[in-house]
């Protein structure tokens, strides 16, 4: 059976429960803290204050992408067998290769490999570092996007959000530090993707709901007016500080003021963070919003530049169905027509304001995908999921744009070139945001815990 705790927090993402994270914070112990989520320096010196992490739920194929194996053009529709011998699948009916359906350009100064559907994102090459080298343990995508988003397989871990804020804090007092933009359904595993786990609640991810309200209860009851609910709120807090004065030894009713507190100044704050009414028709037109094919996810991409010029400290974007086992023509080419011309929106805005140097975009999926599938239909030509291979993209924050680093085999099957699991690049997009992995533990269950579980080793090579 579920604690108080727990019961009273799991009531649903609410302006009430969001603020009551404040007063779980101060009765989970970060009551010694005067604010837990005041902003605080980072154990390292940092370029990146900020993080954007798109996350495209579904594992994106890295060979249709970003890293292209022409052998499979000479391998397509053939058997694929361990023991390397090949006939033709069409007559067998097994697994076969399947080659990409897309070509692939270089561009940019640096050369980077793209597949030709990325129209916009190709015009921001030099901006970006490729990885190629990253592993990850599982092929089912709950345990799989728990190990991405929160460094354990089994859920139950604070997400890396959590993890960012609890470490630094954030710069906006009046709007959380960890913000989240879903799809409509939320990804496989749920919410617990950008849980505090065993960190205090203040450091959760706050989801802010796609269609109506983003946050429910934001608005006062019709009637109400910010007046007559300040008046209240100074009767209310006469009334507990009162109290509490009387009860010096109960030091969550302290929190309990604050949470009123934040709730209050959330509805205004929140508002203002969210409405692309003050944006220009240019600025607009350029993350797509308005054309039915990018609408969604640039107005996402829109409210993350907001977000993080508003102080913000984490935002994370969620992109699904790149799951795609059949017609990855089809499939892939919507999806990166859904997010191509935002993304590179959100570089070039970010740069044009002076904000990309201190905000790391990363871009990943939960793994990569393999280079071979089963016959489905004869021609509806798909990938499976695989953990051994997979291209991760970041930009800005102290990366090393212009550079593609690791490599995977002549068909995409596994990496083999600075071959890191997936801990390292924990440790490593921890090192860009000026904090040490090892440094930043927190006290659970008999030990202290830590994003990478038990330490990892950071890639030099993705650092400027």
């Amino acid at each position: 059976m579920k604690n108080r705790r727990e019961f009273l927090y799991g009531l649903g993402t609410s302006l009430g429960s969001i603020a009551l994270s404040s007063m779980l914070a101060s009765e989970s112990g970060a009551d010694e803290k005067p604010n837990p989520l005041a902003p605080r320096k980072g154990h390292l010196p940092a370029k990146a204050k900020n993080c954007i992490f798109l996350m495209m739920e579904g594992g994106p194929s890295h060979v249709d992408t970003f890293d292209p194996k022409p052998a499979l053009n000479k391998l397509h529709l053939k058997e694929f067998t361990r023991s390397g011998k090949q006939k033709s699948a069409m007559e067998s009916g097994k697994r076969y290769y399947v080659q990409s359906p897309f070509k692939f350009n270089k561009h940019g100064e640096s050369g980077a490999d793209m597949a030709d559907n990325w129209q916009h994102l190709s015009t921001v090459a030099d901006e970006l570092c490729f990885y190629r080298g990253c592993q990850v343990d599982s092929v089912n995508h709950p345990t799989a996007m728990y190990q991405m988003n929160c460094g354990n397989r089994f859920g139950g871990d604070p997400g890396i959000g959590a993890w960012v804020t609890y470490g630094l804090g954030t710069e906006n007092q009046d709007l959380p530090g960890y913000i989240v933009l879903p799809d409509v359904s939320y990804p496989q595993g749920g919410a617990p993707n950008w849980s505090n786990g065993y960190l205090p609640a203040f450091y959760q991810g706050t989801p802010l709901r796609p269609k109506g309200s983003p946050i429910l209860d934001l608005s006062p009851p019709r009637g109400i007016t910010r007046e007559r609910q300040r008046m209240n709120l100074d009767l209310l807090s006469k009334f507990n500080r009162h109290h509490a004065d009387q009860n010096p030894q109960h030091q969550e009713l302290a929190a309990r003021l604050e949470s009123y507190e934040l709730a209050y100044r959330m509805q205004t704050e929140v508002p203002n963070a969210i409405d692309l009414s003050d944006e220009s028709e240019k600025t607009l037109a350029m993350y797509g919003v308005g054309n039915d094919a990018t609408d969604s996810f640039g107005r996402k991409c829109l409210l993350a530049r907001k977000m993080v010029e508003k102080g913000v400290r984490f935002v994370q974007l969620f992109n699904g169905s790149w799951d795609s086992h059949d017609y990855i023509e089809r499939a892939h080419g919507n999806l990166v027509r859904g997010v191509d011309q935002p993304i590179a929106a959100l570089i070039k805005d970010l740069k044009s304001r002076g904000l990309l140097d201190s905000t790391l975009i990363v871009w990943c999926g939960e793994f990569g995908r393999t280079p071979d599938n089963g016959v489905r239909g004869g021609i509806a030509y798909g990938r499976d999921h695989n953990p051994n291979a997979m291209t991760i993209w970041m930009a800005g924050g102290g990366c090393n744009a212009g550079h593609t680093i690791g490599a995977t085999d002549e068909i995409g099957m596994t990496a083999i070139e600075d071959v890191h699991h997936v801990r390292d690049f924990h440790v490593t997009l921890l090192k860009l945001l000026g904090l040490d992995d090892n440094k930043l533990t927190f006290y659970h269950a008999g030990r202290f815990k830590q994003l990478s579980q038990f330490g990892g080793k950071v890639i030099n090579s993705l650092i400027a």
